[in-house]
């Protein structure tokens, strides 16, 4: 039996354009961290992040064209923040930096 503190926190309400800015964002960093040369496994692995990457760039250009356009002006940074959190940003963050030497 799981207790109350085992269940994810929901995440915060955001528009539709603000998950998607959220994912897209998310995505970039996820190939970012297969790029890093302190991650990479492979010339190919990386190249099919960079690959993937010029997709994923426009996909989050376009979530905040989508954001601007409907008048979404500000970043609600707690919000988004939030949301990060609940979707393993940290970790996911973590992949761009350097190990310790």
């Amino acid at each position: 039996m799981t207790g109350e503190g085992d269940a994810p926190s929901p995440l915060p309400p955001l528009t539709s354009s603000e998950r998607e800015f959220i994912e897209r964002y998310l995505g970039v960093i996820d190939l970012l961290g297969r790029i890093n040369p302190a991650n990479a496994e492979s010339t190919y692995a990386a190249l099919r992040a960079a690959q993937g990457l010029v997709g994923e760039a426009k996909g989050l250009r376009d979530a905040l064209e989508t954001m601007f356009q409907r008048g979404e002006k500000e970043v609600f940074s707690d919000d988004l923040v939030r949301a990060l959190r609940q979707l393993d940003g940290r970790r996911r963050i973590g992949r761009l930096a350097l190990p310790d030497e």
